[in-house]
């Protein structure tokens, strides 16, 4: 199956996903997340119609970004791509990123805010954030307690050099994907909160959540962006 056959399966299930749940599918954008494949894919991507691509390490990512949007890249794909960094990010390699990727994530703690507001300061950027939060309460994933988010969201008002402008979660991997729906339905809940009560001066729009594997559950419960690797772009050796 190409790339192309894969895109083609993805957009039925997805328009599927958004016609039982009576959303437009204009309201649903796609990372590919591009971690586990090299530099031909992701060009193979661009040239399929894919915009939004995920990394979620420097190091991986590194060589394809320079290689499609860096100084040297042939300019057709460099205006094309626009890079989402989707991993969990130390505080001192944000100066690796900050002017590589035009979204980040997974902000879930305030060291890291620091670090991202004075880089983008520097550079006179301001940076769109999701904030993480993990729902499932999972040890093994990082992101703020739901509880913890309203505090979180009014703290990085003092930054002026962040906007959030939405919320991310990763549900526990499920035999059964209805069984990450109530995880991706809290998440829309959540936003819904904040913005009720206006944690943010300006309302939370996103929803990034959904993966391969549960992607049309999310779809059906909110989200505004998908991460999806390998039921798109595949896995091979890098």
């Amino acid at each position: 199956m190409t790339l192309q056959d894969r895109l083609d399966a993805v957009e039925r299930r997805l328009q599927a996903a958004c016609a039982r749940s009576g959303r437009s599918r204009e309201e649903v954008r796609i990372i590919a997340v591009t971690k586990y494949v090299g530099t031909a894919t992701v060009l193979e991507a661009l040239r399929c119609g894919i915009r939004h691509l995920g990394e979620n390490r420097w190091q991986q990512a590194e060589p394809k970004w320079r290689a499609i949007s860096g100084p040297d890249a042939a300019a057709d794909y460099a205006v094309q791509a626009v890079w989402h960094f989707i991993g969990s990010l130390q505080s001192n390699k944000v100066k690796d990123v900050i002017d590589k990727f035009t979204y980040i994530h997974s902000l879930d703690r305030m060291s890291l805010a620091q670090a991202i507001d004075r880089h983008a300061a520097r550079l006179g950027i301001v940076v769109p954030c999701f904030v993480q939060v993990n729902v499932s309460g999972e040890q093994s994933k990082h992101g703020l307690a739901p509880e913890e988010t309203e505090h979180f969201l009014k703290e990085l008002a003092a930054f002026r050099s962040i906007r959030p402008i939405g919320l991310m979660t990763m549900a526990p991997h499920e035999e059964d994907p209805e069984a990450t729906r109530p995880v991706f339905r809290q998440l829309r809940l959540l936003r819904d909160e904040l913005n009720a009560r206006s944690a943010t001066a300006e309302p939370l729009t996103e929803l990034s959540m959904g993966m391969s594997n549960d992607f049309e559950i999310a779809v059906e419960e909110g989200a505004t962006w998908i991460r999806l690797g390998t039921v798109l772009v595949g896995k091979e050796e890098v």
